[in-house]
């Protein structure tokens, strides 16, 4: 958390600075496992089409994961080949024995059952964390891969110096990738959770209870500031770009920093942590694959 006091009592969390250290740590981890091993821990990256949201994703982990000293594999392919093409190459580096985690690149082009080819990876190497069978291992409070972007939240929380433990925490948001697994991290780390959303009533209310509120809806600076509960730990996932081009969080940032504690800007806060967490994935995959990882990654 950096020293800059932007409103009474409210501290910016420096997702850049974090996610840096933790991309630091997961290096020493690869360099470790590469001297024990003789070999990198590895990474494929499967990329249908050309989407340019996708193309720089893609470009960004790559050049994250070389420079974490990981083996990187990016598989291209045209956006025609086909359902049955892209099993086949999820299936083919899934019997790899030199790549320790997939990740296919989502959205997917239409025409794609792209919960069919998330089924088909193998579990121990879906490093997104979205296979079902890391959705009951999240749940059930069982090792296994966790979502990236919650699990850089939970870090970030950490770091804050933010206590979990018998918290109230609201977190606006009920998707798959993000607000389903934010929860069930916060319970695992003995928080009481409401899960709410857009048509959750009396929202505003709802939210002014929480010691720590994460907004994951996807709608620009929907939570306002008198949402807030004076003190509180607010985690902004949301990624919007106004009329302007300004790029905006889920929160009105401006209002927020007067009420809350502590809470990440958008940019520079969640953002950075996702594909810090991807490495920390792998690197954890690749431990387990060895024998040398017995439980959730601790990033």
């Amino acid at each position: 958390m950096t020293d800059s006091v932007l409103g009474p009592g409210a501290v910016t969390i420096d997702g850049k600075a974090i996610a840096a250290s933790v991309r630091a740590r997961v290096r020493l981890g690869a360099d470790a496992y590469l001297a024990q091993h003789g070999r990198k821990p590895g990474l494929a990256v499967v990329l249908v089409g050309e989407d340019p949201a996708s193309q720089v994703y893609v470009r960004n982990k790559d050049r994250a994961a070389i420079d974490a000293g990981f083996d990187v594999r990016t598989v291209r392919l045209d956006a025609a080949v086909g359902q049955a093409r892209l099993l086949a190459e999820v299936l083919a580096l899934n019997a790899d024995r030199g790549v320790h985690g997939i990740l296919v690149q989502l959205p997917l082009p239409d025409g794609y059952d792209a919960a069919a080819v998330v089924r088909a990876v193998d579990p121990t190497k879906d490093v997104d964390g979205l296979h079902p069978a890391n959705v009951a291992a999240l749940w059930s409070g069982e090792p296994g891969l966790v979502p990236c972007t919650p699990a850089g939240c939970i870090e970030l929380l950490d770091r804050a110096g933010v206590a979990l433990d018998g918290a109230s925490a609201v977190v606006v948001g009920r998707s798959a990738l993000v607000g389903k697994p934010m929860a069930a991290l916060l319970l695992g780390r003995n928080a009481t959770v409401t899960i709410a959303h857009s048509r959750t009533r009396n929202l505003p209310d709802l939210c002014r209870g929480a010691d720590v509120l994460v907004a994951a809806v996807g709608r620009a600076e929907m939570v306002r500031g008198d949402w807030i509960r004076p003190g509180a730990a607010v985690i902004d996932v949301g990624i919007n770009r106004t009329a302007e081009g300004q790029l905006v969080g889920d929160v009105a940032f401006a209002e927020a920093v007067h009420r809350a504690g502590c809470i990440t800007p958008v940019p520079g806060g969640v953002g950075p942590m996702t594909i810090a967490m991807l490495l920390s994935n792998t690197l954890f995959a690749a431990q387990r694959a060895a024998g040398a990882a017995h439980d959730r990654p601790t990033h």
